[in-house]
């Protein structure tokens, strides 16, 4: 404050410092406390009188400018000009921003606070030989300049304990801990001791010296170093993996032979051999033969809710379609050989009309069991994440498994009428009897699924749909070619026992 107070005075009794121009000065104690300094402040403009010297400027034309010169802390300052600032009082502050000058070879500025713009020496005591004391410039700090600039440290200069120009000592008992591991600590030794434990499977620590692991979450997987969770593939059987391919190549093989066999009905539907084996049968039966290949196709790709909800009682209604036609072939033949003894009128029971009334009602009820299944507990796209770690398992969650086994118990169930008919018919004479073939595909059918059962619940994702399409294949194509093969190769290969009186033969 003196020094401010001979300054002032300096400068008034010397004109060539600020010729015409007086300064005057009111000091007030800011208490370095903001509410103090805005107190203060408004003392100075409220128009109370004021204590002084008993100086008078009436000799002074013009009317004093008043200026604030802040004080040492930016806090009190910008309080200071907040509260002026209406007055229109300029604070040394806000000029103390735009200066900056140079002082023994440095150049001083400020902050947008009014602070000096910090500036450091980075000094290291040094050791000599004759044993004195020496402190020397290993580096600097310099705020005014680029965050990537702003400190220089020149570490060879540094002189470590000893005097020996070497790296840092450190005091560690035990190195940090990288991500992808974790802190525990050693019992009966310093804090600062611990063993650095990886982190458990699906677990994860993305800083250095972490105390604890991070779970990932269900969707989600640690990556190879642990040190942060990455998305979990989606998995399911699709149409570009090998698998998919060869499965779904087979499905419209499948289904393009049965068209095929459909073609070589109606070009030889007159012929003994395609009459004498109920043609208006036979033909539903390759139609719903070709509706099962195709059903194939729905296993294959990503399941989605309405995809799940159309692939089992597709599955479900389409077998269902081919054992009808073949049970209903199976009575025709039991009943046609009936028919020839004398006085017999069995026939009348089990018209064409009677045959395709059967089909529907057995498809009628499987129709139902569909539709309780559907409407009550549907199935539904999954996303598992229990079965593998690294991977979701993209499935069909049956949603009912009473449902389920309900639909594959009543094709079971037909499946044993239709042998259990075929095998009674199976000796009757001529060979327009077909019950041996159908003996024998009904044999393949459940040799397919009784060894579907056991390896479908025992698999899981992708493999548990290839092996349902798998079984849906395997027993059309037994139906297909038990029961077709035999005709195709007559009508086409051997002509010659196309003809009535081949087929009389026993």
């Amino acid at each position: 404050m003196q020094t401010m107070i001979f300054a002032v005075r300096e400068i008034n009794q010397r004109q060539d410092l600020l010729p015409n121009l007086s300064l005057g000065y009111h000091i007030r104690d800011s208490g370095d406390d903001i509410p103090v300094s805005v107190k203060r402040s408004l003392l100075l403009v409220n128009g109370q009188p004021e204590k002084g010297s008993g100086q008078s400027c009436k000799d002074i034309q013009k009317q004093p400018s008043p200026v604030i010169v802040g004080d040492a802390a930016s806090g009190v300052s910008m309080a200071v000009l907040r509260t002026l600032v209406s007055f229109k009082i300029p604070l040394l502050l806000y000029y103390m921003k735009r200066t900056h000058f140079t002082t023994l070879g440095e150049e001083v500025r400020f902050d947008d606070n009014g602070d000096p713009i910090a500036s450091y020496d980075l000094m290291n005591w040094q050791r000599e030989s004759d044993g004195s004391l020496q402190l020397v410039r290993v580096g600097f700090y310099d705020a005014s300049l680029e965050d990537d600039m702003d400190l220089e440290i020149d570490e060879p200069a540094i002189m470590w304990h000893r005097g020996e120009k070497v790296c840092a000592p450190e005091s560690l008992c035990s190195k940090s801990c990288l991500p992808g591991s974790r802190k525990a600590r050693q019992k009966g030794k310093p804090v600062c001791c611990f063993d650095c434990i990886p982190c458990a499977e699906g677990e994860i620590s993305n800083q250095t010296d972490s105390n604890d692991c991070l779970t990932c979450s269900k969707e989600t997987w640690p990556n190879q170093a642990q040190d942060q969770c990455i998305p979990k593939t989606l998995e399911f059987l699709s149409f570009q993996e090998p698998l998919g391919i060869i499965l779904w190549a087979f499905s419209a093989f499948g289904a393009c032979a049965a068209l095929a066999v459909i073609v070589v009905f109606i070009m030889y539907r007159k012929t003994p051999v395609i009459r004498g084996n109920n043609v208006e049968l036979s033909f539903l039966l390759l139609l719903f033969l070709c509706a099962c290949f195709l059903i194939g196709l729905t296993f294959i790709g990503k399941p989605t809710d309405w995809l799940c909800q159309i692939r089992y009682p597709a599955f479900g209604i389409s077998f269902t379609l081919c054992i009808s036609c073949i049970l209903a072939k199976t009575v025709v033949v039991l009943m046609a050989f009936r028919a020839t003894l004398p006085g017999s009128n069995v026939m009348k029971w089990f018209d064409p009309a009677k045959q395709r009334s059967s089909v529907i009602l057995c498809t009628f009820v499987q129709a139902l069991i569909c539709t309780i299944w559907i409407t009550t507990k549907p199935p539904f796209a999954s996303y598992n994440t229990k079965f593998m770690s690294a991977a979701i398992i993209v499935e069909c969650a049956v949603g009912s498994e009473v449902g389920f086994w309900c639909v594959l118990g009543y094709i079971g169930l037909l499946a044993c009428l239709c042998f259990l008919m075929a095998f009674l018919a199976r000796k009757l004479p001529d060979n327009f009897n077909e019950a041996k073939f159908i003996t024998f595909s009904m044999l393949i059918f459940f040799a397919v699924w009784i060894t579907f059962i056991p390896v479908y619940v025992s698999s899981r994702g992708k493999y548990m749909v290839a092996v349902h399409v798998f079984a849906i294949l395997a027993s059309a194509f037994g139906l297909l070619l038990c029961i077709f093969a035999p005709k195709c190769y007559i009508v086409l290969l051997k002509p010659e026992k196309n003809d009535k009186k081949h087929m009389m033969k026993t």
